[in-house]
Formats: structure tokens, sequence, C-alpha cells
């Protein structure tokens, strides 16, 4: 029997160890899953829920705009509030200001009090992500950051993919406005569960990073070097590509398909999931090779597929041509990892979760212009909509091809 168990050890050893996995990471990612889980079983259903609460498609627009503008607000203090007391606290306190959000849309079924619950919980990936970059970079070898980036982003999906489709079931059984109330009581659950496993699992680090923290984003800035500038304009021409339609690829799918029929809220929630099968298809084997090769190439294609996304979006008019498109959106995520290991990689070992911050601060800011124009192109036309986001994304695709530069192989090891 032992001759048995010693190969099985080993291989699970091996696993372990190609996936770079420790106790800490055990523990965020356990988080993600169950607080994934929850928001997204409504969270994709809240235009329509605006819509059924009388909000009208300004306020879809003005959702979709406050989120990329409070994410990006959020994202500095998140990243100094991790420097300043580290991981594990600073995640309590994010998850916890979650689940008021959450008891906001469940006691209060109004389109302004549903806005004033998202401001909490929309964004808490955007706040919590400079922390979580900062505790894989704290317990991961630099070799095995884009593998634990994939990771995080692999595990990420999946409650990303099963959340819609029980959101849409729960929408089909008992209405848009019954059904995604009942969805944000599941989500609060599973919020306090995760709140239980993060703190037991997380190791503490509240007293290695208090003299490091800057509480000021404009003296933050001297950190950034030229490499990471120019990945930032790049990414900030690519998101416009991304948020211009952002919040109304449900309302063209549900509202604007009719082949061979009117696109239910349920197969919304199938397409979504097809979308995540396809990024998590492919999240490991991309790091595989992205931490053992020049990370461009990753980067430039994912651009490319952002960048495709909206005008096949537009020429999509029926539920397979939109399965097709959701795969190509999948595909987006093919070098998103690797753009977040390479923003770890070149912010200075001691000041990460800031540097991090301050990034999407940044980018995070100025693309809000673009979720919250979104809403005023769409009135236009919705072919208008999906074009200029189209030509936003080729303009940072070619700028990221033209000027971004890699970090050598050897300044990983």
């Amino acid at each position: 029997m032992t001759s048995l168990q010693e190969p099985a050890n080993s291989r699970r050893a091996r696993l372990v160890g190609f996936l770079g996995l420790r106790r800490s990471l055990v523990g965020l990612l356990s988080m993600v899953v169950l607080v994934g889980m929850g928001e997204h079983m409504a969270e994709q259903f809240l235009p329509l829920y605006l819509l059924t609460l009388g909000g009208g498609f300004i306020s879809v627009g003005f959702l979709n705009g406050m989120d990329n503008l409070l994410g990006a607000l959020y994202s500095f203090p998140g990243g100094y509030l991790s420097d300043r007391f580290g991981t594990k606290r600073a995640l309590l306190v994010f998850n916890i200001a979650s689940m008021i959000g959450f008891v906001i849309v469940i006691l209060v079924p109004t389109w302004p009090a549903v806005l004033g619950g998202a401001a909490l919980f929309l964004s808490w990936t955007a706040i919590s992500l400079p922390a979580t970059m900062s505790l894989m970079a704290r317990v991961l070898p630099k070799n095995k950051r884009t593998m634990g980036v994939s990771l995080h982003s692999l595990v990420r999906r999946f409650p990303m993919a099963i959340g819609p489709i029980v959101g849409g079931a729960f929408i089909n059984a008992w209405g848009v406005e019954r059904g995604v109330r009942l969805a944000f009581i599941g989500a609060l659950a599973m919020a306090m569960i995760a709140v239980v496993l993060q703190q037991t699992l997380i190791e503490d680090d509240s007293t290695t990073n208090k003299k490091e923290a800057e509480p000021n984003p404009v003296r933050m800035w001297q950190y950034v070097s030229a490499d990471l500038k120019q990945l930032l304009v790049a990414d900030i021409l690519v998101r416009f590509c991304e948020q211009i339609p952002y919040a109304f690829v449900v309302v063209w799918a549900v509202g604007t398909v009719k082949e061979p029929g009117p696109v239910t809220a349920l197969q919304f929630g199938v397409l979504r999931a097809v979308e995540m099968a396809t990024a998590v298809a492919i999240y490991l084997p991309v790091a595989y090779f992205a931490d053992r090769s020049q990370k461009k190439p990753f980067v430039v294609m994912t651009f490319v597929f952002f960048t495709l996304f909206p005008l096949l979006l537009l020429y999509s008019k029926s539920f397979e041509m939109l399965l097709v498109a959701f795969v190509l959106r999948g595909l987006k995520e093919f070098g998103e990892p690797t753009r977040k290991a390479l923003i770890m990689d070149l912010a200075p070992e001691n000041r990460k979760a800031g540097v991090f911050g301050l990034y999407y601060l940044i980018r995070d800011v100025i693309v809000s212009i673009a979720a919250f124009g979104g809403a005023f192109l769409w009135q236009i036309n919705p072919r208008v909509n999906l074009l200029v986001a189209f030509t936003f994304g080729a303009l940072g695709t070619i700028w990221f091809a033209l000027r971004g530069r890699d970090l050598g192989r050897s300044n990983l090891k």
C-alpha cells in the first residue's frame, strides 16, 4: 500500500508545484469562488432589473459608468489598505462592504437603491485586486506569477459561468424583479461563508508592509516605469473598446436577436457559460508558455480578441452567431493573466499593491468616460456604439504592437 501511496503523493506534489499552490492562495481562491458565485447570479441581469424598476437606458449606462469610475477610485485605496494593514485585514473590509451592498438591493427594490448597493458590490474585484496581486507576489516566485494569476482567473471564471445560468433560471421561474432579489439573498449567504474561509486560511501579513505604504497617488507615480506606461496607454484604448458596449451586450442579445426565436435570459446565461468555458480552457496552457517565453505576443493577441468582439457582435443576428461571438469573447482572456503578471513584474517589490492600484485608478477613471458615453452612442444607434468600440480597440492594439516591450526571461528567474 505504501508503494502505491508514494507515486500518488509524488504526483500530487508535482501538481501543487506546477500550479504554485500555497495555503494563503487556497484561501484566496475559495473566497473568489464563493463571492463570485453570489455576485454573478444577479450581476449580469442588473441592466434588465433596472429597466424593470423603471430606471430606463440612462440608468443602465450610469450603472456601467459608475462601476468603472468607482472601481477606479477604489483601486488605489485598495492597494494602500493592503500595503498598510496587510492582505488579510484589507480583504475582510472589502467583503463586508460587498455584503452591505447585497442587503440594500434585497431590502429596497427601487432603481436608485440598486445603484447605491451596486456601488458597494460591483467594484469588489477592483478594490480587492491589488491585495490579491500583492498576495501572489509575496507567496509565489517570479517564474510562477503568470501561473498564479492564471489560476486565479480560471477559478474566477467558474462562478462567472455558472452564476448567470442560475440567475437566468431564477428569472425564468420568478420574473426579473423577484428572481434577482432571491439571487442576492444567495449571494449574501455565500459571502458570509467566504469571510470565514478567508480569515481561517490566509496568513496574516499585517506587520510586514506598514512602512512602505504610500497614501499619495501623485508620489506613487514615480514608481511607474516607462514600459508600464506604454502598456497603460494601450490598455486604456482597448478598455474603451470593451466598455462602450459592455452593459448593452445583454440588451442586444435578449432584445435584438430574433432567429430562430427571441433569446431568453436563460439562453444568455448559456452564452456567458460558453464564454467562460472558452477562457477556462486556455488559461493554464497559455500561462505555462507565457512563463517560459516572451509576454508581448500573448498580450497583443488578447487585445486583438477584445477588438474583434464588438464587430462580430454587430453581425450576430441569430443565436448560433451569438455562440461564435461569445467564444471569441472568451478568447479575449488569452493574455489577460500575462498582462497582470507583467504589471507585477514591473512594479517595485515593496510597493506592488500600491502601484497596481494606481495603474487601475488611472486606467478606469479614464475608461469610465467610455462606459458613460456608451449609453448615448447606443441611443443614437447600436451600430454606432459597436463600430466606435471596434475603432478604439484597433488603436490600442496597434499602439502596444509598436511600442509595448517585453520583460526579458532572465529577469523572471
